[in-house]
């Protein structure tokens, strides 16, 4: 009796396909795994070679710079010292400086018709130290001094608190005040200091 094969013919062909799939897959997968990692190194590779050539071009800049300039000598140091105390000495004498054509102004302003004067004398201040240890108010002024003549006591006191209100003098003050007669005509003579008010200095 003849053998009759009853299995269909491609039976082993998928068969072998069905075993050979899994290699398949994993090569694929392998070669998809490749593909990426070479694309990240590319991109770093890239990056890194940005990064190089912007540090070379930081580092050109650098070296294309001038030099920095060399810290003053002794001799530019020593006159700046001498320049620093110019300018102190200079703000010092301005400070104490005295305006007397302001002060004259003023004063004149304030003089009562009835006073006229015999005897004026001025003094500028050495220095604002001397000028605010001069007012302490026992200290007698003597920075501005003026001697005269009215025809009572009341015209001396009008004259001494016009004066305090002067803002040029302070610690004005009443030296004396006597009666005597000017050939028939009965006067009174006064002396009245006061002092040069400190920062009086600058333009009229």
């Amino acid at each position: 009796m003849r053998a009759v094969n009853l299995l269909p013919r491609d039976h082993g062909q998928r068969t072998i396909k069905k075993e050979s799939l899994p290699l398949l897959v994993g090569g694929c997968t392998g070669l998809l795994v490749v593909a990426v990692l070479g694309a990240m190194f590319m991109m770093g590779s890239g990056k890194i070679a940005a990064s190089q050539r912007d540090l070379d071009d930081l580092n050109r800049q650098f070296q294309a710079l001038p030099p920095p300039p060399a810290g003053p000598t002794a001799a530019q140091q020593q006159l700046a010292g001498e320049q620093s105390a110019r300018v102190s000495a200079l703000t010092t004498a301005m400070t104490s400086r005295v305006s007397w054509d302001r002060v004259f102004r003023e004063f004149s302003l304030v003089l009562p018709g009835d006073v006229w004067l015999t005897s004026l004398s001025a003094k500028s201040p050495i220095s604002p130290a001397t000028n605010a240890s001069s007012t302490g108010g026992s200290t007698v002024p003597s920075m501005f001094t003026v001697q005269g003549r009215t025809y009572s006591h009341d015209g001396v006191a009008q004259l001494l608190s016009r004066l305090q209100v002067v803002p040029d003098l302070t610690n004005v003050q009443l030296i004396s005040s006597t009666k005597s007669k000017v050939g028939n005509q009965p006067v009174v003579e006064f002396t009245i200091a006061a002092d040069i008010a400190s920062g009086t200095g600058g333009g009229s």
